[in-house]
């Protein structure tokens, strides 16, 4: 299994499209963490509504830390095998996960970076 870690802040113009890209991947056995880092606008709201249509999302919500607290906080509940962070304003390539874990099997790599 992939751990998805988003870390979250005031993200409601563009969580929905981060979120979307996620779900249409041709790589399906993934979790999505969703890390809302205090965000004052309606981003919790979005990454709830995400969570209850689809149960492979975990929405974590904690006060205002930054970035790099919340993606530790994704580590800690992640359960796959591979992880992976991506921005809440990036969206990925339906075929990213499958191109980047076959990678890893086929090179024995311990780490894949995409651009």
């Amino acid at each position: 299994m992939l751990s998805i870690i988003v870390p979250v802040y005031n993200s409601e113009a563009f969580i929905g499209k981060c979120i979307e890209s996620v779900l249409n991947q041709s790589y399906k056995d993934f979790e999505l963490i969703l890390v809302n880092d205090g965000s004052t606008d309606s981003t919790l709201d979005v990454c709830n509504q995400y969570a209850k249509k689809d149960s492979r999302i975990i929405v974590i919500n904690k006060k205002h830390c930054g970035v790099s607290k919340c993606r530790n906080a994704g580590l800690d509940k992640a359960k796959g095998d591979y992880i992976t962070f991506i921005d809440s304003d990036d969206y990925v390539h339906k075929e990213r996960y499958t191109t980047t874990i076959a990678a890893m099997k086929k090179y024995h790599a311990d780490i894949v970076q995409c651009s």
